[in-house]
């Protein structure tokens, strides 16, 4: 490996402010801010936005948002269930 060609590799704490967990892991990410962590030592802190404690497909509470109606518009556009122009009586 070539020296002084790879980011500085170190410990860090990801701080997921929406589920209020914290996790130690070791990442390339930098920050101004500091944490005293339970084994007594002080690493830099990102605060995340989501991570796998707050994301809805780890939490199983994942949902289909239909937020524009585009499944409407699509049957709109396509037909839908059993009526004229749907593919479902046809054979």
């Amino acid at each position: 490996m070539q020296q002084d060609k790879h980011p500085d590799y170190h410990p860090v704490v990801f701080r997921d402010r929406a589920a209020g967990y914290a996790f130690l892991t070791r990442s390339t990410a930098t920050s101004d801010q500091t944490i005293d962590w339970d084994d007594g030592e002080t690493y830099p802190v990102v605060d995340v936005e989501i991570s796998s404690e707050s994301h809805p497909f780890y939490t199983g509470k994942a949902r289909t948002v239909d937020t524009e109606g585009r499944i409407a518009r699509f049957e709109r556009r396509y037909g839908g269930g059993d009526g004229p122009g749907s593919a479902a009586g046809t054979g």
